[in-house]
């Protein structure tokens, strides 16, 4: 029977770690990250003790992939490509071009398959955003699906939602896993209705803060500075609350048009007692999405947002304080794996290494 320890994982569009940290939690060694944002290079490896190669996957070659395993260990790869172009949001607002520039992006997943052509390891595991299933009529996941199959490999996938899993956050998302032996799936959820970790559980100790402000204990715990229009806007919030509850005087032009009603969750306030909606790149913009505070008069902080996305409370994510940059931040928290959604699918792996040989 194998084992856990004979196998080594190399994570593709790693980003600050969230996937690979849910490896290391299990137990599986982790010996490299790939990405093309070299911005994440500190957070992966201060955390995870692990190499990081600053490469564009789609000019990584087979024979430097294979030296970023160690020589006596069996390979599994996973890596979730970036998922901007497949998202509902970025396909209804982009124009043409800006379209045809996020579709290039197809080719990071076509060189994902690539790569596993080329270096067939053993287990791979791909996680994605529910759209990329359908996405062009799901030509490009239903390819990479018949490349695994033509090499041997028995896939599974389906669509998941990471409070399921004990992440304090609503986040579907399709993962495949894929081995050579035979099929398996994620596990069963470990958490349902009734006992999801709450957003009250998750941040409710932090110390509070006021927008602009760093907390002394935690320079993460940071909130941005707030116009005056948009701290009345959210002080008009009640928890729970949206837009939809303000005085006309507080309502942008877009919200009095039939067609604001499509924006109905920006300028939201969390609720304590609920999951966190889904961590996006902005996700610590009051006018992004329902990322307002359940009780203070601010929009979350990347403390906030990096626990909520499962991230250990002491997870470092700056080297330097005086190079402090929130927007680059929250865009690395906002593309991460959860931990928890990474933990669950390592847990899978582990369960189903033992049914090999």
């Amino acid at each position: 029977m194998a084992k856990t320890k004979d196998f080594a994982v190399v994570d593709l569009f790693c980003g600050i770690g969230g996937l690979t940290h849910g490896f290391l939690s299990e137990s599986f060694t982790v010996s490299a990250g790939v990405d093309f944002d070299n911005t994440c290079c500190y957070a992966y490896r201060t955390n995870n003790k692990a190499k990081f190669l600053y490469k564009d996957v789609t000019k990584l070659t087979a024979k430097e992939l294979n030296g970023l395993f160690p020589k006596n260990k069996r390979k599994i790869l996973v890596g979730c490509a970036p998922c901007q172009p497949f998202s509902i949001f970025n396909y209804k607002n982009n124009n043409n071009a800006e379209r045809q520039a996020e579709d290039s992006k197809w080719t990071l997943l076509y060189s994902f398959a690539d790569l596993i052509e080329k270096i067939q390891p053993e287990i791979v595991s791909m996680e994605n955003v529910p759209q990329l299933r359908t996405f062009n009529g799901g030509m490009v996941f239903n390819d990479f699906v018949e490349r695994l199959e033509k090499n041997g490999y028995k896939v599974s996938f389906d669509i998941y939602n990471a409070q399921d899993y004990g992440v304090p956050q609503r986040r579907k998302r399709l993962i495949l896993l894929a081995s050579k032996h035979s099929k398996f799936e994620l596990i069963s959820p470990t958490h349902k209705k009734g006992n999801y970790v709450t957003v009250d559980q998750a941040i409710g100790h932090l110390p509070e803060i006021k927008d602009g402000e760093h907390c002394g204990e935690d320079f993460l715990h940071y909130a941005r500075k707030l116009t005056d229009i948009s701290k009345k806007r959210i002080q008009a919030t009640p928890e729970g609350g949206g837009w939809q509850d303000w005085d006309e005087s507080l309502l942008l032009e877009c919200h009095k048009k039939k067609g604001g009603q499509m924006y109905r969750s920006v300028y939201g306030r969390m609720a304590r007692n609920d999951v966190a909606p889904t961590m996006t790149t902005y996700c610590i913009g009051l006018n992004n999405g329902r990322f307002g505070h359940p009780k203070q008069d601010r929009a979350i902080s990347l403390r906030e947002a990096a626990i909520l996305q499962s991230f250990p409370a002491d997870y470092d994510l700056i080297e330097d304080e005086t190079n402090f940059n929130a927007q680059i931040l929250a865009r690395q928290i906002g593309n991460a794996v959860p931990v928890g959604l990474g933990q669950a699918i390592a847990k899978s792996i582990k369960k189903h290494i033992r049914t090999i040989n």
